[in-house]
């Protein structure tokens, strides 16, 4: 950025495509072409904490580790073993809800329960924001979502909630939650920056997983593309610093635009992250950034500076980057299947609970 404030960009500024095509582009930003961000990154808490944390996938590992115990206890039996909770996988607990073990179906099936009460709780805080009033429907993402004790959690929660008059949807994400949050970035990107192009590069940062993937571009609203080819890595599992993590988002990314050209694929000159926390308008993570690896909100660190450099060029430049939170951008995946609801949001169940309201913005 120079000494007048505007974000200089490959081929021209951000401000610049925003007069030319009439969709304004930056990092964070709360208008975009097809909704308003009404709020996100909303860190709700109370004497315990953060609240969301209490909907989140350790959350539900907690409980069901408890519940383990309570009946490791009392029956001298614990049908898991020696298997430590976080690394029993979700298929496995699907598997056991209608399975003829009766003891673990209904250990599963009682921590599911006591999961959605604290769901059921976080949406009510939520709801209670200005920012969420009116909200007629939610979109669970997130890896919880897409299996079946999550969607019970869901379904079960909004009992609870429509049980005292909310008159609420919960809803998985109708993407994988792998990809949701890929897919989602097309949305970031300015119409001009699309025409003409098949795909989009886009990464997805998380606490736990990084994701880097190539999106094509569904005609008419972007967030009808789908993912070509992803990489993906669990970065918890290797510790990286912030540094060497940034590296390998420009491996991985380099990775995927040879292969595209291999398959000549015509990308646009655009990258769309999604990372944690709040995105001030130059990238830069102002908070909510703690789950990554190392200090993504030390004071003069910028994703968009750290990563630029090391990407390859695309057509005749650099290709354009724009950050925002990654529920944001999971929740812009739904946007084609929200013209039905005119204010919606986005829970992701994740390392933590990530959050974002919308509305939707009438076609002009």
């Amino acid at each position: 950025m120079d000494g007048t404030g505007v974000h200089e960009v490959p081929g021209g500024t951000l401000e610049e495509d925003a007069r030319r095509t009439d969709s304004p582009s930056g990092h964070g930003l709360r208008v975009l072409r097809h909704v308003t961000v009404d709020t996100y990154n909303e860190e709700l808490r109370d004497e315990e904490g953060f609240v969301g944390d209490r909907a989140s996938g350790r959350a539900f590992s907690a409980i069901l580790d408890d519940w383990r115990e309570r009946v490791a206890a009392t029956l001298d039996e614990d049908p898991f073993g020696d298997t430590p909770t976080g690394r029993i996988p979700k298929s496995t607990l699907d598997e056991l809800l209608t399975g003829s073990d009766t003891v673990a179906a209904g250990l599963v099936h009682t921590a599911i329960e006591e999961f959605a009460h604290e769901l059921a709780t976080v949406v009510r805080r939520f709801l209670r924001l200005d920012g969420w009033r009116g909200t007629q429907r939610i979109v669970i993402g997130g890896g919880l979502s897409s299996s079946q004790i999550g969607q019970l959690a869901m379904g079960r929660a909004q009992i609870l909630l429509a049980g005292e008059g909310t008159p609420l949807e919960l809803l998985p994400i109708r993407s994988d939650p792998d990809e949701a949050g890929l897919i989602g970035a097309a949305e970031l990107a300015p119409a001009s920056v699309l025409a003409g192009h098949d795909a989009i590069l886009a990464a997805d940062i998380g606490g736990t997983n990084l994701r880097v993937g190539i999106v094509q571009i569904g005609k008419g609203r972007a967030s009808k593309g789908a993912v070509w080819k992803m990489e993906h890595w669990c970065h918890r599992n290797d510790h990286p610093t912030r540094d060497q993590a940034v590296r390998r988002l420009a491996e991985m990314t380099t990775r995927l635009v040879d292969r595209s050209g291999t398959a000549n694929l015509d990308l646009a000159p655009f990258m769309g992250i999604g990372c944690p926390g709040l995105i001030d308008d130059l990238g830069a993570i102002l908070n909510g950034g703690q789950n990554l690896p190392g200090n993504w909100q030390e004071d003069g660190f910028n994703l968009v500076a750290a990563l630029s450099d090391s990407l390859p060029r695309i057509g005749t430049g650099k290709p354009l980057l724009v950050i925002h939170n990654d529920a944001v951008v999971q929740g812009l995946s739904e946007v084609a299947g929200m013209a039905d609801v005119e204010r919606w949001g986005v829970l992701t169940i994740g390392t933590g609970l990530g959050n974002a309201r919308f509305t939707n913005r009438r076609e002009e």
